[in-house]
């Protein structure tokens, strides 16, 4: 079976798929047979729960034929790509597997995105379709696309979850299945979907995902996390992130048979009393998120008592916190690290309790090849900290329509360089010790330091500008903008800032603090020196601390 290669996509060498298809990783199926399986399997068990909406898995494979119908009434066909930016809402899951079933790709765009993000996402994509709620978190979601359909050419049409204005509404969408669509799916070696990377050097970069591959991570996943019909889990995270999708996420839960239960906030308040009126077995945070409900749990410990296991992951979770969430919430902790490029690591049900709360977990796969190397490329010896390269079964060749960045991010042997640093155990866990990439995890969301920079140089009475990430007992890192004014200039945060959500960038974007100086520090080669600014910023905050 050879792969279709979807234009501006890297394909894996066929000896290499030949290789995976013969160990039985890729097995030949698509993402959208991994939902009408688990129908066939389980057609009255209870697939998804959303607010008081309960759908068993024969009613939601019926609404996903049904919208798959709907989408190729209106002309989307195979490799159409569709920006789907949705919250944990129930449509989500109807209109990605419908666009699995008919070979068309969503574009997954978190709802934090705004015009900046969307718009690029729409023309690298040549999208034709964009995929919204009607507003969310008080935010309009039609007026952004009313911004967006200007700048992106290829766009058809803005389909509406609620109600839709002058576009198109999803819930007319639903058609009779006639027995007439072309009965030709995708093939599982076809690219199924276009992930967002976490984009340390400007926007996002775009990782094309095929059913092979990603079907695999799911299933592997939901094996060692030991999911099976009973699991109920709790999707908190926003639902397009990799994590709660696939890792092993809503997508291991629909594989496994279990239910899947939506959260539109992650918060305490909202998420407590889900767990325990749906039984919640299983949940994904960020380590922010984990530590509010270590504190919540405290006043409301009676609703987290059918929590089996806590997944966390995103970011480093720091000892001190592991420590804490067995005896405060009274569940397993399972530490998680991976990438939406592919290697994911887990720590096992069976790892002895040092290597869960201290370590991120060992790859999935036997199949996973980890190198951790030095500055020039040489691998390290066990226990030295170096840079991560992985290849495997389920880990990207290329991004999508990004040539030249593919020759910087991969070997010529087919290695990704993540940009983390960590440390490897002799068991084969890993310690994750930092980023080697100019990016800010900002608890878990991540920040481009390049893509920031642009925006704040934009401004007329900006010279220059350079992001660093700044520390921060709760999110682990905050960003901080040192900026040089043009003479004259009399700036203030409060104006910068605005200018930036003028732009249409994401809030969680907007930099934490700003700090004016007359130059920057540079390095031997002229470059400005950001260690020297993270270190500044780090003691400045510590005097202030005391």
């Amino acid at each position: 079976m050879k792969q279709d290669v979807l234009p501006g996509c890297v394909a894996w060498p066929e000896e290499v798929a030949a290789r995976y298809r013969a160990l039985g990783y890729w097995r030949g199926l698509t993402l959208g047979d991994l939902l009408s399986d688990s129908a066939q399997q389980w057609p009255d068990r209870i697939a998804l729960v959303c607010g008081e909406r309960r759908w068993c898995y024969a009613d939601l494979d019926q609404r996903v034929d049904k919208v798959a119908a709907g989408l190729r009434s209106i002309g989307i066909r195979a490799q159409d790509r569709v920006v789907v930016q949705l919250p944990n809402v129930a449509e989500f899951f109807v209109a990605i597997f419908a666009l699995f079933r008919i070979g068309a790709l969503p574009v997954f765009a978190l709802p934090a995105h705004r015009r900046a993000e969307i718009s690029h996402f729409c023309t690298h994509t040549d999208a034709v379709a964009y995929l919204i709620a009607d507003a969310d978190g008080g935010f309009d979601y039609r007026q952004l696309a009313c911004e967006v359909l200007p700048l992106a050419p290829s766009l058809r049409h803005v389909i509406v979850v609620g109600e839709a204005a002058e576009f198109v509404a999803f819930d007319s969408l639903y058609r009779e299945v006639s027995g007439m669509e072309d009965p030709v799916g995708p093939s599982a070696a076809d690219i199924a979907f276009l992930q967002l990377s976490g984009g340390s050097t400007g926007l996002p970069k775009l990782i094309p995902r095929t059913h092979d591959d990603y079907f695999y991570s799911v299933r592997a996943s939901a094996e060692i996390c030991g999911l099976t019909p009973e699991s109920i889990y709790l999707c908190a995270l926003p639902v397009a992130h990799n994590f709660p999708l696939s890792s092993p996420g809503s997508m291991g839960v629909f594989y496994a048979g279990g239910c899947v239960v939506l959260s539109r906030s992650p918060a305490p308040d909202a998420a407590f009393p889900l767990i325990a009126r749906e039984g919640v077995t299983h949940t994904a945070l960020v380590p922010p998120l984990a530590m509010i409900w270590l504190d919540a749990a405290k006043q409301n410990r009676p609703a987290l008592a059918s929590l089996q296991w806590l997944q966390v992951g995103g970011a480093k979770f720091s000892e001190e916190a592991a420590r804490r969430v067995e005896p405060e919430l009274g569940c397993q902790l399972q530490q998680v690290f991976g990438m939406a490029e592919g290697l994911v690591n887990y720590t096992r049900a069976d790892d002895p309790i040092e290597l869960v709360l201290t370590t991120q977990g060992c790859p999935i796969s036997v199949d996973d090849e980890v190198r951790v190397v030095d500055d020039e490329d040489h691998d390290l010896p066990d226990g030295e900290v170096g840079h991560l390269l992985t290849r495997g079964p389920y880990t990207i060749r290329g991004y999508y329509r990004a040539e030249q960045h593919n020759e910087r991010a991969f070997t010529p042997d087919g290695f990704y360089r993540t940009g983390d640093l960590v440390r490897r155990l002799p068991s084969g866990h890993l310690v994750v010790e930092g980023r080697a990439k100019d990016q800010i995890n900002r608890g878990g969301e991540k920040v481009a330091a390049e893509e920031v920079e642009n925006h704040l140089l934009a401004h007329p009475q900006v010279h220059d500008a350079a992001l660093v990430s700044m520390p921060d007992a709760y999110l682990g890192e905050k960003s901080c903008a040192f900026i040089i004014a043009r003479p004259g200039a009399a700036l203030r945060m409060v104006e910068l800032a605005g200018f930036l959500r003028l732009r249409g960038l994401a809030q969680y974007k907007i930099p934490d603090r700003f700090e004016f100086v007359d130059q920057f520090p540079k390095t031997g080669v002229g470059k400005v020196d950001k260690r020297t600014l993270r270190e500044r910023i780090a003691c400045a905050l510590a005097e202030s601390a005391e």
